[in-house]
């Protein structure tokens, strides 16, 4: 595998505008600021192992059973978990996507075998000829994100139950990744959150990271109707792994959904100035669907955003591309308006 690297490092560039991790251009909502605030005056205790209050507000918000829902230190966490508790011999993953599925898979000795999105299809997964062939022939995981990662290219729900039914005929089971959903115009369009219960074999990853702007307090969930598997993952942890903060946090975020609406109608709008601009600048761009843009342009043009103060994620590293791809994050006008310029210097 390529060198992991990803987005999000401040802390080797301080002082720059950051493009290259794709948070909610909001920020970080007051109320979830200050919920960490009042979990940090009760750090001389160990958190809840139950993380009872999170996960019940987890099953209102997302009208699940308390049952169906794990919670992780973040949504990586869960991948790794995942790939532990069924140590599957051999999974399927698309190439350019996220890369801590694989990652984590080999982990665990798993033979990885990739589906190939390809840049005269616009990296758009075409047919599901190809991940149902690897489960045919012998696939235990098949790990999809919906929007996929880098690209922002969603996968229709038609293409997606497809994969489910043929890996459930299979023994076979599929990892679905919706961390980047809540961005989308029409989030329950493309959900499968409403079919878990009918499919064991679902696991469905989801994240606090991105849809409330709080990367560093690490809290994602999933959810999944075979209680069996929730309970072999949940073996496969320590058992504080969620902080005070972190539980007080999430819950609090919950309850925002006027900020998630308002969130979603930015990212609509600023993404469409956003492609515009990046074409009128000459670079090839993608027609993303998420709160991120991924495009093609000059090897160098990180380096030279860089220069310029404004750090964009280089693709590079992620199978099945070379140098010259990159993505970069919607954020507010003002914000926008700073990386074309930063572009055009």
């Amino acid at each position: 595998m390529k060198e992991q690297i990803h987005g999000g490092d401040v802390y080797r560039h301080p002082d720059v505008l950051d493009f290259s991790a794709n948070m909610n251009p909001l920020g970080t909502p007051e109320s979830v600021i200050l919920a960490a605030q009042k979990g940090v005056r009760n750090i001389c205790n160990y958190p809840d192992v139950q993380q009872h209050k999170l996960k019940t507000a987890l099953a209102d918000y997302e009208n699940v059973p308390y049952g169906s829902l794990i919670c992780g230190n973040g949504a990586a966490e869960l991948i790794f978990t995942l790939a532990q508790a069924l140590r599957p011999k051999r999974a399927v993953v698309l190439a350019p996507t996220f890369a801590e599925y694989e990652l984590a898979l080999k982990s665990v000795g798993c033979e990885m075998h990739h589906v190939m999105l390809f840049e005269e299809d616009g990296f758009e997964l075409k047919s599901v000829q190809g991940v149902c062939d690897e489960v045919s022939a012998g696939a235990d995981l098949v790990c999809l994100c919906n929007p996929n990662n880098p690209t922002g290219k969603l996968i229709s729900r038609k293409m997606i139950l497809s994969i489910l039914n043929h890996c459930r005929k299979h023994h076979s089971r599929l990892l679905l990744d919706e961390c980047f959903n809540d961005f989308i115009d029409d989030p329950d369009t493309y959900t499968l959150k409403h079919d878990f219960y009918e499919y064991p074999n679902l696991f469905l990853l989801k994240a606090f990271t991105k849809r409330y702007a709080m990367a560093g307090l690490r809290l994602g969930y999933g959810i999944c109707s075979d209680v069996g598997l929730l309970d072999r993952m949940g073996r496969c942890v320590q058992p504080w792994n969620i902080s005070i903060p972190a539980q007080e946090a999430g819950t609090a975020a919950l309850m925002e959904k006027d900020y998630e609406k308002r969130a979603r109608l930015l990212i609509r709008t600023e993404r469409e100035w956003l492609k515009g601009e990046l074409r009128n600048a000459g670079l090839t761009v993608y027609d993303s669907k998420a709160n991120y843009i991924f495009f093609k342009g000059p090897e160098d043009l990180g380096r030279h955003c860089l220069e310029n103060k404004v750090m964009i994620r280089d693709c590079s590293n992620y199978a099945g591309l070379a140098k010259g791809y990159y993505r970069i994050a919607v954020k507010r006008h003002e914000e926008n308006e700073q990386l074309i310029r930063a572009i055009g210097r």
